[in-house]
């Protein structure tokens, strides 16, 4: 009888991990396209994939917010920001990191590039820094080359909308 109670305990757990419950491993199966059980292939655990992160709007976010949006630990978060210059939270007064969006944009980038793009840290850097070059070209703004009868009568009008708003003594 204890035999029969192993078996059937051994049968609990067995069924336990293929549900997963409890913690134990789990080997999921999928079916091809021939209709046989295939092992499922693994993937990197520690990313979620990037596009999938939903920035809330607020001003700032604490490091452990960041974290979770990002899926990833606060030490990592402390870690990036020795490594990466385009990462500097601000402190509040209680020496709490207040993450603002750009800076959460930036980590889901770094991301992105380390994990899903398999760049190593040193090329990351680099990547950000060749992107921010392309970012602060300044885009010139659209002035009429006009003549200067255009800017005299641009001048004339605006003296009238002068003496018609100025106070009358």
């Amino acid at each position: 009888m204890a035999r029969k109670w192993g078996c059937s305990r051994l049968r609990i757990l067995l069924e336990t991990a293929e549900s997963g419950i409890s913690g134990l491993p789990v080997n999921p199966q999928v079916h091809d396209e021939t209709g046989h059980m295939s092992p499922k292939k693994k993937t990197n655990g520690k990313s979620g994939k990037t596009h999938d992160i939903l920035i809330p709007e607020k001003l700032y976010f604490r490091i452990g917010e960041v974290a979770r949006l990002c899926r990833l630990p606060a030490y990592v978060l402390r870690f990036w920001e020795t490594e990466f210059p385009q990462l500097k939270p601000v402190k509040s007064s209680t020496g709490q990191r207040m993450y603002r969006r750009r800076d959460v944009e930036s980590v889901v980038r770094i991301k992105q590039l380390l994990y899903e793009e398999g760049y190593t840290i040193a090329g990351a850097r680099q990547h950000l820094r060749e992107e921010g070059k392309g970012d602060k070209k300044q885009v010139a703004l659209p002035f009429m080359a006009g003549s200067h009868a255009d800017m005299r009568q641009i001048r004339q009008g605006l003296q009238e909308i002068l003496t018609i708003l100025a106070p009358r003594h």
